[in-house]
């Protein structure tokens, strides 16, 4: 069992960042790949970054490559999702999620574990 609590959103306008933190309790943290999740209003949960359980690969969404940044520290049991640039498409609820799977994957399916997401607004 993980649990998974969000922080770190909030209001910022367009080209600014952010980073957001997502705490796990657990001992079995570090064996679990972590994935970064948004959905706006309106629209379905779609897939923006993971990161594999050593912190060895990771992968991005088109929509974010190049501006954000995911990355994880076992010791701390925390994935942090590092934003910059931000624009209002970026505007969403964030969700952290925890796999079983050692292969990085973009399907919410394969995710067990969610948090309870964390706001994340940009104003143009």
């Amino acid at each position: 069992q993980v649990q998974l609590v969000e922080s770190g959103g909030g209001l910022v306008q367009a080209e600014g960042s952010l980073r957001l933190s997502c705490a796990a309790s657990g001992r079995t943290f570090s064996t679990y790949t972590m994935g970064w999740f948004r959905q706006a209003p309106g629209k379905e949960r779609e897939f923006v970054a993971a990161i594999s359980w050593s912190g060895g690969s990771t992968y991005y969404a088109d929509s974010v490559k190049g501006r954000f940044t995911i990355s994880r520290d076992n010791a701390k049991n925390t994935v942090y999702l590092q934003m910059a640039i931000l624009k209002p498409e970026d505007t969403a609820v964030y969700y952290c999620a925890a796999s079983p799977f050692r292969t990085v994957g973009v399907d919410p399916s394969r995710y067990d574990y969610w948090g309870q997401g964390t706001q994340v607004t940009v104003s143009s």
